[in-house]
């Protein structure tokens, strides 16, 4: 496995599919970082396994609220979760990250093997696949291209993996009472808004053919 991080570390490459153009730009996969995965898995799901891998069941759609690349980059890049967030860090040291990341222009990078674990939604990290978008403030909203861009990835992924939720980040608890859920930890949330209630639809109406099932306790 060690030589899949490295080879996933050292390339950075263009993979085309049907239109669908993915850019190699990988978060650093270290042994720290396995380590604190597989405690995650551990210690927030009673998951125990030898690697920090999933099958992936869902995609969950966010935003960065940061206005650049760079920074959006930035925040995922490093194993361990820096200071700046101090409201989740009492639950584990794993940094917060995503398997991909859509610029305002709607470039694609792929920040981390598909399969790899990613940080990014409570209680369904175990399961889920996790793509952010840069922006997401009213100064830098979400695009067009960046839209196009989601829709052309869930696509890509619903054809590859056996994808049965997509969902907005703000609809996360919406699953807490859902075999899915697995969050030891009942007082452990955080409020969400990303990508918005708009974002989504635009997203679920041009994927519709996938027939993903409804999210569940949508009264919430």
């Amino acid at each position: 496995m060690r030589h899949i991080f490295l080879l996933v570390s050292l390339c950075c490459f263009v993979v085309s599919c049907q239109s669908l153009v993915i850019e190699d730009k990988p978060v650093s996969i270290t042994e720290e970082r396995e380590k604190l995965t597989l405690e995650y898995l551990k210690e927030r799901y009673e998951i125990e396994q030898d690697e920090p891998f999933i099958k992936p069941r869902m995609i969950v759609l966010h935003w960065t609220v940061y206005e650049t690349f760079e920074e959006s980059f930035a925040a995922f890049e490093q194993p361990t979760l820096p200071n700046w967030r101090p409201d989740i860090e009492n639950v584990s040291g794993l940094n917060v990250s995503a398997h991909f990341l859509v610029d305002q222009d709607g470039t694609i990078y792929r920040l981390m093997p598909e399969t790899y674990m990613a940080r990014h939604v409570i209680g369904l990290n175990h399961c889920a696949i996790g793509v952010e978008n840069v922006g997401g403030t009213e100064k830098t909203p979400l695009t067009k291209a960046q839209l196009k861009s989601n829709i052309k990835l869930v696509q890509y992924l619903a054809k590859k993996y056996p994808i049965e939720y997509l969902i907005g980040h703000y609809e996360y608890t919406r699953f807490e009472d859902h075999p899915l859920w697995l969050e030891v930890d009942d007082g452990y949330r955080t409020e969400k808004t990303d990508p918005g209630p708009e974002f989504m639809r635009n997203v679920r109406e041009a994927t519709r053919s996938f027939n993903f099932k409804p999210v569940p306790n949508s009264e919430k």
